[in-house]
């Protein structure tokens, strides 16, 4: 927990148990909001359920602006926020990959293992296969290393390879969301389908 301030002084197993129950909140707020459901998470690609764009939009609305709000209050050091590296080819290649498996598979990791915990037996043959893939990955990477580090970009942070402020980069943000929002009212509304829109 370390970017929060106020966590930092806490016993690491403290941490640890802290960052437990957050994710089996998460875990909760998924199967909550219907991610359990392979039908719901395949209509985002079939445009007649975009609940998925909706939560994770917001979601991701809502931990921007919280942190800006947390870093100006002094809550949170966004100097130790973790940023991804960026390897451009292999991101390229395993997001075609990675939206390949989710529309044929109807899950992604998180949302799997959400549907398997209710008992889902199709999330349990796609976390299978997942585990497989990684398995495959980790025992043929010396043939693809090239591959997986080519075009390496560093950790690249979106505002700051915009050349924006964060701040500015917050509201450019909302402002897609609430342009995504609208389009994806109009998908639901031209490709609604009332006959598959629930797990059975």
């Amino acid at each position: 927990m370390g970017p929060i301030t106020l966590l930092n002084d806490l016993p690491e197993w403290l941490n640890l148990g802290i960052g437990f129950f957050i994710g089996i909140g998460f875990g909760f707020a998924l199967e909550q909001a219907g991610f359990s459901s392979s039908r719901k998470l395949a209509g985002m690609f079939y445009g007649y359920d975009t609940t998925v764009l909706k939560v994770f939009f917001t979601a991701a609305i809502v931990a921007l602006a919280g942190s800006q709000l947390l870093s100006y209050f002094g809550l949170l050091d966004l100097n130790l926020v973790y940023v991804n590296p960026y390897y451009v080819t292999a991101t390229l290649v395993g997001g075609v990959i990675m939206g390949a498996g989710f529309i044929m598979g109807g899950f992604c990791p998180g949302t799997g293992i959400s549907a398997l915990s209710i008992g889902k037996i199709d999330a349990l043959f796609f976390l299978v296969g997942g585990l497989s893939g990684a398995f495959l990955f980790a025992e043929s990477f010396p043939m693809i290393q090239t591959l997986a580090g080519a075009n390496y970009k560093g950790p690249v942070r979106v505002d700051e390879w915009m050349g924006v402020s964060p701040g500015i980069f917050t509201f450019l943000l909302i402002a897609a969301a609430i342009a995504m929002f609208w389009l994806a009212e109009l998908a639901e509304k031209k490709y609604a389908r009332n006959d598959i829109t629930s797990e059975i």
